[in-house]
């Protein structure tokens, strides 16, 4: 008798088989996340403060098999790897919930041309696969140059002004959503586009944050 319970988790690996051939953290050939990766991927939060003062919860932190992950959801294509972040995310999100209640979950929005590009959100997809809604109440006014090399002053100068808010109305209580922080200045850009509008900030989740001790230069947003 088929065990309908692994029926799902049959159908990633599959499909991971397929369209990957090897692990995205550590290359072991025949599958998409082997299971000492996926264990490497479990939650383990680290808390982090913008320079606007605003507390942030990241679910891992960015280097080694997580950082691999992520490149491969952001640049490759792998949409499957979004089940397992998304659920690390979660983690993340649920720290916020006992002040949150009703809270709004928007994502830091993506550009023109990284949606032309990808065909998805990431941090909007994170959100679903973690198993909420997504309020995207953000949008980009203009275009903003690459954060890679740039430190935390040449950071906020680039995402200053950078975006507004698609929908009028506040009062709203907000948790920000976004994939890795690096210096939080793309976080305290939509915090002030929120509140300009009216919004109560709680702070903020991401999937990941750089370290501490490296130089400002992981894509963050």
């Amino acid at each position: 008798m088929c065990d309908r319970s692994r029926t799902p988790a049959l159908v990633d690996e599959i499909a991971a088989f397929l369209l990957s051939g090897c692990c995205s953290g550590c290359d072991l050939p025949g599958t998409l996340l082997c299971r000492w990766c996926r264990d490497v991927l479990v939650a383990d939060p680290v808390h982090r403060t913008t320079p606007g003062g605003m507390p942030v919860v990241a679910a891992l932190t960015y280097e080694g098999v997580p950082a691999r992950c992520i490149r491969r959801l952001k640049e490759e294509g792998e949409t499957l790897l979004a089940r397992p972040l998304g659920a690390a995310l979660r983690v993340a999100i649920d720290e916020f919930l006992p002040g949150t209640g009703r809270a709004r979950l928007v994502p830091v929005p993506t550009s023109r041309a990284a949606f032309r590009r990808r065909g998805y959100r990431v941090p909007d997809l994170l959100i679903r696969r973690a198993g909420l809604s997504v309020s995207r109440l953000l949008a980009p006014t203009r275009t903003t140059a690459d954060q890679r090399g740039l430190d935390i002053a040449e950071r906020r100068r680039n995402v200053a002004q950078s975006m507004r808010v698609r929908h009028a109305r506040g009062g709203r209580d907000i948790l920000l959503v976004d994939d890795v922080i690096t210096t939080g200045a793309t976080l305290d850009e939509a915090a002030r586009a929120l509140t300009a509008a009216g919004n109560r900030m709680l702070g903020a989740v991401t999937l990941a944050a750089t370290p501490r001790h490296r130089e400002f230069t992981s894509n963050a947003s």
